[in-house]
C-alpha cells in the first residue's frame, strides 16, 4: 500500500469528489461497493453508523465519501490511505465478467487518472506547505458537474430525443439497446445486454427488488400485436413460475394487445412515455416499475401507463 504522510493542512475538496468518482467507477454492483466499504471501515464502526446502503451506488458512494470530509480530522488518515490505494488500481476485476467491460474499464481507468492526479498534487502540497488556493471549490459542486445524477439522466434524455428524431430508425433501433443498458446502469439494476439461448434470443436482462427480469425490446414504428405478446409469454414462463419480464415498446401496444394480458400477466409493459416521465425527472425508474408491478399483482394486467398514475 502506498504510504502518504500524515498532512498538515485540509484534504482538497476536489480530491474528495474524484475519490467519491473512482468509487462509482470502480464497482458496478452496489453489494461490492458496500463490501469495499465495509472493509476500509472496519477499525472505524462509527463511520457506518446508520449508514443506508440500500439506494443507488452513487448515493452510497456520496454518502460515504460526504462523512469522510465532514470529520476529516478524524477520519485523515483513513481518507489519504483510501485515495492513494485507490488511485494505484490498474485493473478491475469485477468489471472484466460485464459484457460491456471494454467501455466499463476504460471509464473506471479515467475515473481513477483523475483521482491520482489531485493525489500527487495533494502531496507535492504538503511536503511545500503550500495552501490549496486553486480548489476552493466545494465538493458538492465538484461531484454534480463530473459525476452528478442529474447531469447523467438529463444527458440520457438528450440520447432518447435524438433517437427519436434520427431518419434512420433501423440505425435508431440499434442504438436503442445500450440506451436502455446505460439507463438500467444508473438506477442500479444491473442489466446484462443482450444474449442468446440455444432456442430464443433475448434483448436482455436486469435485477430489480430482488427479482430478476428478462428484457424485449422494440422501437417499430407501429404499435406492438397480440401475438408479440404471446411469444414474450412464452420466454418468461420457460424460465420458470418465478420468473417475471418486461415488455418495451416506444410506440405502444395495440387495444388488443392490451386486451390479451388484462387479467393474467407474468411481465410488465413500458412505453416511451414511461421513459420520459423517468428522464425528465418526475418520477425515478424504481417507483414506475414498482408501480407497475403492484398494478399487475392487484389487477392482472400488463398494462399501466405512467400517464394512468393517481396525480399524473
Amino acid at each position: 500500500m502506498t504510504s502518504t504522510p500524515k498532512p498538515a493542512q485540509p484534504i482538497s475538496p476536489a480530491a474528495y469528489g474524484a475519490l467519491a468518482g473512482a468509487l462509482k467507477s470502480i464497482f458496478l454492483y452496489k453489494r461490492d461497493l458496500e463490501r469495499f466499504i465495509r472493509l476500509w471501515a472496519t477499525d472505524h464502526p462509527s463511520l457506518l453508523a446508520h449508514m443506508d446502503f440500500s439506494g443507488y451506488k452513487w448515493a452510497t458512494a456520496d454518502e460515504f465519501v460526504d462523512r469522510l470530509m465532514a470529520n476529516e480530522r478524524q477520519y485523515r488518515d483513513l481518507s489519504l490511505r483510501m485515495m492513494a490505494e485507490v488511485s494505484q488500481l490498474t485493473s478491475f476485476p469485477a468489471l472484466k465478467r460485464h459484457e460491456s467491460a471494454e467501455s466499463l474499464i476504460a471509464e473506471a481507468r479515467e475515473a481513477v487518472d483523475h483521482l491520482r492526479g489531485l493525489v500527487d498534487r495533494q502531496r507535492v502540497a504538503y511536503e511545500q506547505q503550500s495552501q490549496f488556493d486553486d480548489e476552493l471549490l466545494t465538493y458538492r459542486a465538484v461531484v454534480e458537474a463530473q459525476h452528478g445524477f442529474e447531469a447523467k439522466l438529463a444527458a440520457l434524455k438528450e440520447r432518447f430525443l435524438e433517437l427519436e428524431r434520427m431518419d434512420n430508425r433501423q440505425k435508431a433501433g440499434r442504438l436503442f439497446e445500450p440506451f436502455l443498458n446505460d439507463v438500467f446502469r444508473l438506477f442500479d439494476m444491473e442489466p446484462r445486454l443482450s444474449y442468446s439461448l440455444d432456442y430464443e434470443q433475448i434483448d436482455g436482462s436486469l435485477t430489480f427488488d430482488t427479482d430478476d427480469y428478462i428484457v424485449e425490446a422494440k422501437w417499430w414504428q407501429e404499435s406492438i400485436q397480440p401475438h408479440h405478446l404471446y411469444s414474450f409469454n412464452e420466454k418468461v414462463r420457460r424460465k420458470g413460475k418465478n420468473s417475471l419480464g418486461i415488455f418495451i415498446s416506444v410506440n405502444g401496444f395495440t387495444s388488443g394487445a392490451r386486451e390479451a394480458y388484462r387479467e393474467s400477466t407474468p411481465f410488465l409493459t413500458m412505453e416511451g412515455l414511461d421513459f420520459f416521465y423517468v428522464l425528465d425527472g418526475r418520477l425515478t425508474l424504481d417507483e414506475l416499475l414498482r408501480r407497475k408491478k403492484r398494478h399487475a399483482n392487484e389487477t392482472g394486467s400488463c398494462y399501466f401507463p405512467a400517464t394512468m398514475f393517481p396525480g399524473e
